[in-house]
Formats: C-alpha cells, structure tokens, sequence
C-alpha cells in the first residue's frame, strides 16, 4: 500500500487472523512494523500466515485459539506476552455465517435450529466479547489501546436469509459503542474502540450465496448486490487496510465509538 503508518513497535492481534480479511490486514500491519499475533481455530493455518509475514522480514506468531473457549484465549496471551511484552492492537476479526443458520429453498425459518443459530450468534458476538476481556483486560492496565471489531452491512439492515448473522453483527455495532463508552470511563481515556463494516467482498463464508457452484456465475442474490452497490463491484480485502491503518494510527485519536462503513456506497444507495 501507499499508505505509511508507523507500527514500529506496536504489538497486533488479530483473532480469525488466518481469514482472507484478516491475513490481508496482519500482512499489512506487519509491513508497517507491527509485530503481529495470529489466532485463528485453524492452527497450521495461523502458522502459515505468521510464517509468510516472517519470511518477508516481519515478525509473528502463529497460535491455534478458539474465541469461545476463555482458557484457550488466555493461554495464547501468555505466550504473546511472554513473546512481544505487551497488546497494543486488538482486530477482532473472528466470525462469519453458516448454511445451516441460513434460510433458503430447502431450509425454512421455522427448520432452523436453536443450535445453528446459537453457532453463529456466538461465534460473531462472544467471539468478539471474550478476546476483548482477554486482551483488553491488558490495554486496561497499561491504560492504553486499540480495538476494532468487525460490523457489517447487515448490522444497518438485515439482510434475507442470514437471521442470526444479521442479528450478530448489529449486536456488534451496539457493543463498539458500549465499549468505547465504558472503556474510557471505567480504565482510560487512551484506549479506543471502533468497527469497521465492510460492504460485500467475496469471501469463502460467502462465496455460496453469490456464485453459482456450477456455471461459476452470480447467484439472483449475487446480482442483486451488484445493482445495489453504486461502484457495482465486490470489494477486495485490500479495501480495507486503509481504514484499518488509519484507525490505528495517532491520525485517528479523537475517533472512538464510530462504525465505519467500506462499502462501495451500498449503505447510502436507497435503490432510486
């Protein structure tokens, strides 16, 4: 990227950090200088982003971390802290949706499960909850810090077929706000919390409800996203790394509490 931010110094974590979001942004933010924590369920998968970022001359870690499993997230912050001392940047980038969670021809409203839609509602909402108690607890005492999480689209209005994603990510929206409120009046007022809520970038979680398996063309949803979005085009992980350097940096320090739509205008498009 063009964009210079200096991370030298500064210790990253990014939970789902071996995502196609989230591996994009801890690249980057280990170009910038960062040293980069990489959680992420899928273990070798972490391991082989902190080991291209390692390779390029940067520094991280790669550790196998379960976001709804507190033990699981405290023991990869002692090693983060045995290994870079401190947490200055916290990306809870860990979440997505499921098919099963999702309505559609074959799975009505009322044949989804209590168990699907707990998976998803927790895994976008606890799993944004619990790294922050686990890694903000350290920003609260050295009384510093930076947190993002990850909003959507459908936290502004929901979006068919994806109730309990929809509900997570608003639930998200809500809780940046509270965080940023409670974090500056009950630790510091030098830690920050923002999201970031990207538009539709074609990722493996989504991929199934906007292409089409077998022709490889978009799905009815698929292009109905396009006509909706003004710059008629999905997004790309790259889109995001400005927001997120600048969110990070000392250029950002009097945004807190904000949700940051990327979305190539589809939230400012009523469709006329």
């Amino acid at each position: 990227m063009d964009i210079r931010v200096d991370m030298k110094d500064k210790v990253a974590v990014l939970t789902g950090g071996a995502g196609v979001l989230c591996a994009s942004m801890a690249k980057e933010l280990a170009a910038q200088g960062a040293k980069v924590a990489v959680l992420d369920l899928r273990k070798n998968d972490a391991e082989e982003v902190a080991e291209e970022i390692n390779l390029k001359g940067g520094t991280a870690l790669g550790i196998g971390v379960d976001v709804l499993n507190k033990q699981s997230l405290d023991t990869a912050k002692e090693v983060i802290l045995k290994e870079f001392r401190t947490v200055d940047i916290l990306i809870n980038g860990a979440g997505g949706n499921s098919p099963e969670a999702t309505t559609g021809p074959d799975r009505s409203f009322f044949d989804l499960t209590v168990d699907a839609i707990q998976k998803v509602f927790n895994l976008n909402f606890m799993g944004t909850i619990l790294p922050t108690q686990v890694f903000g607890k350290v920003m609260a005492e050295q009384r510093k810090g930076i947190i993002i999480n990850i909003s959507s689209m459908a936290a502004y209005t929901p979006l068919t077929r994806t109730i309990a994603y929809s509900a997570a990510k608003a639930a998200i929206s809500n809780l940046t706000q509270w965080m940023a409120v409670h974090f500056n009046q009950e630790y510091s007022k030098d830690i920050r919390v923002n999201a970031i809520a990207p538009g539709f970038l074609l990722t493996e979680q989504n991929k199934y409800l906007l292409i089409d398996e077998k022709t490889g063309e978009l799905t009815s949803r698929g292009r109905n996203i396009i006509n909706a979005t003004p710059m008629g085009k999905y997004g790309v992980a790259e889109d995001l790394l400005g927001i997120v350097l600048f969110l990070c940096s000392d250029s950002a320090s009097f945004i807190n509490g904000a949700i940051i739509p990327v979305d190539g205008a589809f939230l400012a498009y009523s469709g006329v």
